[in-house]
């Protein structure tokens, strides 16, 4: 018995010796994604961007809806007084315009659905290799993300780097926005 435990204790001695020597540290971190794009000011601009633009095309939207609805109350007082056949008339031109209001409606959200997502990605894209790009800087290992789609169920605090990344793509954004707005001036200068 005592020749086993020690021929078993000798065994794991040298599996544990066959261990690489260098043992590379990891550095970790993790960003709240959530947290990010709420506080990215691209991203900030984007929703901002669709908002307005989903506010002037239901405004338009609107108009027309109440023309339907002063066309409809209207149908309401004359179709006993006008008869059954303008009646019948009238009331299927009107259901022809809620369908293609419904219709425009409809259209009007997959085009801003489409629009929106396509922006979307491509921030997400530039975001992930904003991220990728600094990770390999910064020397780190992995660098998790957290938020709607938790991929880590509990960290420390002092490895969130949400603030900072936060901060550098903002600093990122607004450079580029000031690049952007300088450029025209200079063209039309040259004209």
């Amino acid at each position: 018995m005592k020749k086993s435990i020690i021929i078993i204790a000798l065994a794991f001695s040298i599996i544990s010796c066959n261990k690489p020597a260098e043992v590379k540290d990891f550095k970790t971190a993790y960003i709240d994604t959530s947290k990010l794009m709420e506080e990215y000011t691209e991203s900030k601009d984007i929703e901002a961007k669709y908002k307005a633009k989903a506010d002037e095309m239901g405004r338009e939207l609107e108009a027309e809806a109440a023309r339907f609805k002063s066309d409809a109350a209207n149908f309401q007082k004359n179709a006993q007084a006008n008869g059954q056949a303008w009646a019948q008339q009238k009331g299927a031109e009107l259901q022809k315009r809620e369908q293609q209001l419904q219709y425009a409606q409809q259209a009007m959200m997959q085009q801003l659905q489409q629009e929106s997502a396509v922006e979307r990605d491509t921030l997400v894209s530039g975001v992930k290799k904003f991220i990728k790009d600094y990770g390999k800087e910064k020397g780190y290992t992995y660098i998790y993300g957290t938020g709607d789609a938790a991929s880590i169920l509990y960290a420390e605090g002092k490895y969130d780097i949400t603030k900072e990344i936060t901060k550098l793509l903002n600093d990122k954004y607004s450079s580029a926005a000031k690049k952007e707005e300088t450029t025209p001036a200079k063209k039309e200068e040259k004209k």
